[in-house]
This record gives C-alpha cells, sequence and structure tokens, in this order.
C-alpha cells in the first residue's frame, strides 16, 4: 500500500462529467489499495469570473476581501468531487486550507506556507477515507483565510506530499507531461520523461504553464520527487527530481514563452547612488516581483531604468512607484505588448555558443529583442507580443528540440 497525494487542476474537474471521471481515476487508485490525499483546484474558469466580477465593484479590490472571495471555488470543487466519490461507494471527506491544517503568513493573494498539522489528516487516513483538499488556500495566525497566488493549488499538493510524507505526489493537468515547448503552440514539442527541479523551476517562472514557480521550489527543498500527467489518458508523464540522466549533456532543454508581462520604464531619474535602490525598495515593499532589469547609461544627471513585472502587477506597480518618484524624481509608463521568451538548459553551464544560436534562429525569423537577461542555465529576451508563437516555433529547431530532432 502507497500513500498518495493526487493534485487536479480546473480542466479535469470543469463540470459535472469530468468531475466523475476524476473520481473513477481516486477510486481505482482507492481500490488498489492506497492512501489518498487529493486536492484540487477551482473548476476551470471560475477563479477569472470572480476576479472579474470583483474589478467590475472596485477596480483594486481589498486583498483581504478578494482572498474571501477567491477561496470559494476550490471549497465548491472539494465538495462535488466528495459527493461524486460517495456516488460511487467511496468514503471520502472534503477539507479546506484551514482544516487541513494549513498556516500562512499574512500576505494576501499570494501568502506562503509556514507550516502544516497534519494531525486531522492523518486520522483520516487512519479511519479509511480519502481526503479532498481544496487547493490554493489557507490560514494565517489571525484566522484569516489567505490563498497562495495563481497555481497554488501545485504548492498545496507538494506541501502536502511533504508534511505527511506521501510516498507519491501526482500533478494531473490538461497536458501529458513538460514538453520541450508549449505542444498548443508548437506541435513539434518532445515530452520530456523526466526533468531536472533547476530547468523545471526555470520553465515555471519563465511562462510554462504546467507548474506554479512556488511548487517546485518546495519540491526541491524537500526532495518531494513529483509527476506531471494527464487526467484524460493513462499515458505516463513527466517525472520532476534532483538528478536526472542526461543532466550537463543537453545544452538546452526546454523553450517557454510568457506573455503575461509588462515592461515598466522609470525615466529622467537622478543618476546618482541611491536612486534604483529606493524604486526597487518601493516595489518590493508593495511584494511586486520584478524581473529582466536594464538601466541605461546616465545622461546629464539623468537615468532611465526598464524592467518587467507580471501584467496583473502593472497598476500595483505603478501605484507603488509614485511615492518613491516623487523623491527621486522621474516619470513611469509600461508596455502591454511584450513577451519574454526563454531556453533553459543546465548543460548552458559547460556549453558556449546558446546566445548566438538563439539570436540567430530569431533573427533568421525577423524578430526584434529589446531586453536581454541571462543566467547560468537560462537566456531571456523580450520581444512584441504578437511574434510571441512565430518565436515560440523558430526556436526549438535550432536546439533540436522538435520531433524531428
Amino acid at each position: 500500500m502507497a500513500r498518495i497525494v493526487q493534485k487536479y487542476g480546473g480542466t479535469s474537474v470543469g463540470d459535472v462529467e469530468r468531475i466523475k471521471n476524476v473520481a473513477s481515476r481516486i477510486k481505482a487508485a482507492r481500490d488498489a489499495g492506497n492512501e489518498l490525499v487529493v486536492v484540487v483546484s477551482a473548476r476551470a474558469g471560475v477563479t477569472n469570473e470572480l476576479l472579474a466580477r470583483a474589478k467590475a465593484l472596485c477596480p483594486l479590490p481589498s486583498e483581504r476581501e478578494l482572498d474571501q472571495l477567491l477561496a470559494i471555488g476550490e471549497q465548491e470543487t472539494i465538495a462535488l468531487t466528495a459527493m461524486a466519490l460517495h456516488g460511487i461507494g467511496v468514503r471520502a471527506v472534503s477539507y479546506t486550507g484551514a482544516q487541513a491544517g494549513i498556516f500562512t503568513d499574512k500576505v494576501h493573494t499570494k501568502a506562503k506556507i509556514r507550516t502544516i498539522n497534519a494531525a486531522p489528516l492523518e486520522k483520516d487516513l487512519a479511519d479509511g477515507n480519502v481526503i479532498i483538499v481544496a487547493g490554493f488556500q489557507g490560514i494565517n495566525d489571525d484566522g484569516q483565510v489567505t490563498t497562495l497566488g495563481r497555481g497554488g493549488s501545485d504548492l498545496t499538493a507538494i506541501a502536502l506530499a511533504a508534511a505527511i510524507q506521501a510516498d507519491k505526489c501526482e500533478i494531473y493537468t490538461d497536458v501529458d507531461g513538460v514538453y520541450t515547448a508549449d505542444p498548443r503552440v508548437v506541435p513539434a514539442a518532445r515530452k520530456l520523461p523526466e526533468i531536472s527541479y533547476d530547468e523545471m523551476l526555470e520553465l515555471a517562472s519563465l511562462g510554462s504553464k504546467v507548474m506554479q514557480t512556488r511548487s517546485v521550489e518546495f519540491a526541491a527543498k524537500y526532495g518531494v520527487v513529483f509527476e506531471v500527467r494527464s487526467s484524460f489518458n493513462q499515458n505516463p508523464g513527466t517525472i520532476v527530481k534532483q538528478e536526472v540522466a542526461y543532466m550537463e549533456k543537453v545544452v538546452v532543454r526546454g523553450v517557454a514563452v510568457d506573455k503575461d508581462q509588462a515592461k515598466v520604464v522609470v525615466s529622467n531619474i537622478a543618476d546618482k547612488p541611491g536612486t534604483a535602490a529606493r524604486v526597487f525598495r518601493a516595489l518590493a515593499e508593495a511584494s511586486i516581483n520584478v524581473d529582466m532589469i536594464v538601466q541605461n547609461v546616465g545622461r546629464g544627471g539623468l537615468a532611465n531604468l526598464s524592467f518587467t513585472v507580471p501584467l496583473s502587477e502593472k497598476d500595483r506597480a505603478v501605484a507603488a512607484l509614485a511615492p518613491a518618484l516623487r523623491e527621486t524624481g522621474g516619470d513611469v509608463s509600461f508596455d502591454e505588448r511584450i513577451a519574454k521568451l526563454s531556453v533553459v538548459g543546465v548543460g548552458m553551464r559547460t556549453h558556449s555558443g546558446v546566445a548566438a544560436t538563439l539570436f540567430d534562429a530569431l533573427a533568421r525569423a525577423g524578430i526584434n529583442l529589446e531586453l536581454i537577461s541571462t543566467s547560468e542555465i537560462k537566456i531571456s529576451v523580450i520581444i512584441a507580443k504578437d511574434r510571441a508563437d512565430e518565436a515560440a516555433r523558430a526556436a526549438p529547431p535550432a536546439f533540436g528540440l522538435d520531433a524531428s530532432s
């Protein structure tokens, strides 16, 4: 008998028939003698619908009230999934994040998990129940509902797998696993049988929609090996773990595109020590993640800063910068018409020429580069959003990542 954590995403539980399909999968695993904790997301589209209603009432809703509202989606799904299991003779009990003992910090809309009290889960597992847990949510020390950010159900599943020392963690989604590129945009992309935490983390942070970034970080920290696979077939998926057979032999492992980015330009600020620190401190205090920072060479005592933020954070970033710019001087503008394309691979640490190969491939497609950022295992470029899909198809063949290679 194994102890298994399964997670089902929003498309997997999108309607009554799909919830029944998930219940059948759970029953099969339970009938095989396994203990099961199942994490579910809100039905596909529900979170966006709730968010749209909130913003129709108030352009910048209270983050506390957003958490109260958005937690509803997962709570609907846990109850429906438990009922579906009851309907086919499986004992099941649903838990909200708070009931599952998931305690977070006090940051609303993107809280971090501090601790998990697994005692209630252990009791219900011992009683022979399948436990259905609402992903994406927890509770802070003040008793307030918190949410873990988009994709937070992945984090819930990984964290619970660590807390109850699960033998397996399975992340079910609408794709067969992790591909060398998005197969919906690049039909020739290949599925990877396995991938390292480092590479998966980079792909997740750079726009791959398969896993939430923080969930991969958590898995790497606690050594949780997990499998990404489809809830719509029985095909094997992609195993994500610390070390994989190829490691540095493969130079580039995957290509990711993120269209949910905005470029922020802070222009005509004082070109002196401390100015950049003041700008980015204001963003940090607002819990806004910044990427791809470029500062132009100062002229006439003034300089420009360009950086990218998640598109959803654009308005908050502009608001957070206002007090800082009153001190430093300068203006702020933004551009939503951008996308970020990245290539990732641990083999880049020991191989040269990756940047040249990428730039050549994009140049042949007539795609201009606006910003460039590099690390040991990734190269990212900012391009026009309307050329993003074209760029996604141009890059993989240059690195042998398509099905014909």
